[in-house]
């Protein structure tokens, strides 16, 4: 018997509806069906007096979530997107991502071509593209206290953010460099639509191998977005007297101390995201963001009599 799941919002009614008929359509069809939420893939914070918050990779998949999954359906918006990328790739389970949010930037399709959707998936009718992750690592003195897998970027920031911190950056077997800003991201290309793109960094096409590095309000002119290839790995070096916040994706964290370092490199592992129809990512751009449109001239002055 074939084996499916699901991975929904269960904040969203309609997502939670939607993930009981998908189940009862499912297994219709013929379908093992295993039902999620993404809570699991949100990996919360550590505390100040709790630091070491480790959790392994692979034992953030639900019950019923493993390599002979051939799918997993993704019910919710960007967010849940996210927290399901973290949960299934170790073992490579495709998405199809449908989007029950807002910007729904990493969702494939939406609820009113729910049924069509299915059909075409349970088919076969589609192809797999893939995303590169991050795996971001937290060492006090040569200790992992924390880890992650990192689908859209790393903000490493003040707690408030209403202050400069300083930085010392290391890309791969480069010179270290000095960096003052409100705060610092690192970005796969599928985050250079996220914060980075925010904050004054380029799109990247979803296919380029590289990560960027993007000063947040830097303080100088000289400080500005790095694009560089993703072979070489980033260490970052807190030089402040007062403990930092690390952000992932947006929904997973950590506190950062002065002794601290930060590790990311590419990881072995992939966002698998399903696309019914070949992926074009500038139309996603336009639709999305409103890239490249038309310029529209103003209309002609009319003189009044």
């Amino acid at each position: 018997m074939p084996k499916a799941g699901i991975i929904y919002n269960d904040i969203k009614p309609v997502a939670c509806q939607t993930a009981e008929e998908l189940r009862d359509k499912l297994v219709s069809y013929g379908w093992d069906v295993f039902l999620a939420t993404g809570v699991g893939g949100i990996l919360g914070y550590s505390k100040p007096n709790r630091p070491i918050c480790h959790t392994p990779l692979k034992s953030l998949a639900p019950q019923g979530f493993d390599e002979d999954m051939a799918f997993a359906i993704v019910l919710g918006g960007d967010g849940t997107v996210l927290a399901a990328s973290r949960q299934v790739a170790p073992w490579g389970i495709p998405l199809l991502a449908i989007n029950t949010g807002h910007m729904g930037f990493l969702t494939e399709t939406y609820l009113n071509r729910l049924p069509q959707s299915l059909e075409m998936l349970v088919e076969g009718a589609y192809e797999v593209e893939e995303r590169a992750m991050v795996a971001v690592q937290l060492y006090r003195q040569d200790v992992l206290c924390w880890e992650v897998l990192c689908l859209n970027e790393m903000v490493l920031h003040r707690e408030p953010l209403t202050s400069m911190c300083h930085f010392e950056v290391e890309v791969g077997r480069h010179a270290p460099v000095d960096i003052a800003a409100d705060g610092i991201i690192v970005s796969t290309p599928t985050g250079s639509t996220a914060y980075a793109l925010s904050a004054g960094g380029p799109v990247i096409t979803p296919n380029v191998p590289v990560l960027q590095l993007v000063p947040i309000c830097p303080h100088s002119l000289a400080s500005r977005a790095l694009v560089f290839a993703d072979s070489e790995p980033v260490t970052i070096f807190p030089a402040n007297p007062t403990r930092l916040v690390m952000v992932v994706d947006g929904n997973a964290g950590c506190y950062v101390l002065p002794e601290d370092r930060v590790r990311l490199q590419r990881s072995p592992y992939t966002a698998r995201f399903i696309r019914l129809k070949p992926p074009e990512f500038f139309h996603l751009l336009r639709e999305k963001l409103g890239w490249g449109l038309p310029h529209v001239a103003k209309p002609t002055s009319v003189e009044l009599p």
